[in-house]
């Protein structure tokens, strides 16, 4: 995979790093190996077994996405739909009114920066994984209900609603 201008990769023996607006780590999964050659990260699989081949997949995986984190960034956007419900950020913390007897309290994880426009929050970081947990972790505080569709949701997810109950 090519490297892009503006970020610089490093193997140290199992360990990968990445550097660009910002610096990524990680370790290689056993079987595999990795190595800069001019402009390109090549992942290797070290012998020729089924899991060999799964942990190269998943090593090029996750090598491409701190390229592509510490170069363009990854954003999740969550809309928050209901009566009542609000976010707002305070220092450190996401604190979020969402009909409950006390108002939910998230404290957001290094390297992860949230931002709240009226109903939206977006979360946006270097790390995919870290950008991803934090947006299914203010989801579950409480997830889109199926009758009136009230909860936090992602942007582009669409809620199947139910129909209530009929009088018979």
């Amino acid at each position: 995979m090519a490297i892009p201008a503006g970020v610089k990769v490093a193997v140290n023996g199992t360990v990968v790093t990445v550097e660009g607006k910002a610096k990524l780590e990680m370790t290689l999964p056993a079987l595999v190996s990795a190595e800069v050659v001019g402009n390109e990260v090549i992942v290797k699989c070290d012998n020729d077994t089924q899991e060999a081949s799964a942990m190269h997949g998943l090593a090029r995986s996750l090598v491409h996405n701190m390229v592509v984190g510490v170069s363009e960034g990854f954003k999740k956007e969550l809309a928050i739909v209901g009566v009542g419900y609000r976010a707002q950020m305070q220092g450190s913390k996401l604190v979020l009114s969402l009909g409950f007897s006390h108002p939910v309290e998230y404290v957001v994880p290094q390297g992860v920066k949230v931002t709240v426009k009226e109903d939206k929050i977006l979360i946006e970081g270097a790390d995919k994984q870290a950008v991803g947990q934090a947006a299914a972790t203010i989801r579950s505080f409480r997830a889109p209900e199926p009758y009136k569709g009230k909860g936090i949701r992602y942007v582009d997810e669409h809620i199947t609603l139910k129909e209530g109950k009929t009088v018979g």
